[in-house]
């Protein structure tokens, strides 16, 4: 199976350390990709016509996209342990997969506005609402990190989220006011899924 990732996506991540903890990773042939919104990356496009990164390229030849379904895709072959099967634990995982799907989606959205279009062309306000986004999210979490225990496909999700915060955002300083997701995190972090992932660049 081809990966197409970016060492600096937080979806890439998210498959990368599902690929982990299903014990897939070494299965995976990585193929570094370039995507830049004001910089098309046709070539790309004919394996993913959003030209997003991830995508996975099975091995006959179709490809799978987004993150999501890439790592369901995964679980399916690695044993379903990451995507409960049914009832309230399988609404919880979901959710909050969509929540720290969420996250990234403002989070690199306000990245790309303030540090990939020309100066005077950026929206305060608009970056302003995407942080807001992000800035809600966090506090849900803090108030029900209890449903983040075990290793579903949402906590790695949130987990995803919360270490692309650390890397584009530390400034924002987000554990302070989140002590008891920080804590949570700090655990997460430590696991060797997410250690051999870090981000880098």
């Amino acid at each position: 199976m081809k990966l197409y990732y970016s060492a600096t996506s937080p979806y890439v991540r998210k498959v990368m350390v599902c690929a982990h903890e299903l014990g897939l990773a070494e299965r995976l042939e990585l193929l570094p990709t370039k995507v830049v919104p004001s910089e098309p990356n046709r070539d790309y496009a004919r394996v993913a016509p959003l030209i997003k990164v991830p995508a996975l390229e099975r091995d006959d030849g179709s490809a799978l996209f987004d993150s999501i379904v890439i790592c369901e895709y995964l679980d399916a072959l690695g044993g379903d342990k990451l995507f409960p099967a049914k009832g309230e634990a399988r609404w919880k995982a979901l959710r909050l997969n969509a929540l720290a799907d969420g996250i990234l989606d403002a989070a690199v959205l306000n990245r790309y506005e303030n540090f990939v279009r020309p100066e005077n062309l950026r929206w305060q306000a608009w970056s302003e609402g995407q942080m807001l986004k992000v800035d809600q999210a966090l506090d849900f979490l803090e108030k029900n990190v209890g449903d983040l225990e075990g290793a579903s496909i949402g906590a790695i999700a949130v987990g995803c989220a919360l270490g692309y915060m650390d890397f584009r955002y530390a400034d924002r300083g987000w554990p302070a006011q989140h002590p008891k997701l920080a804590a949570w995190w700090k655990r997460m972090g430590a696991r060797p899924s997410f250690e051999k992932t870090v981000p880098k660049g």
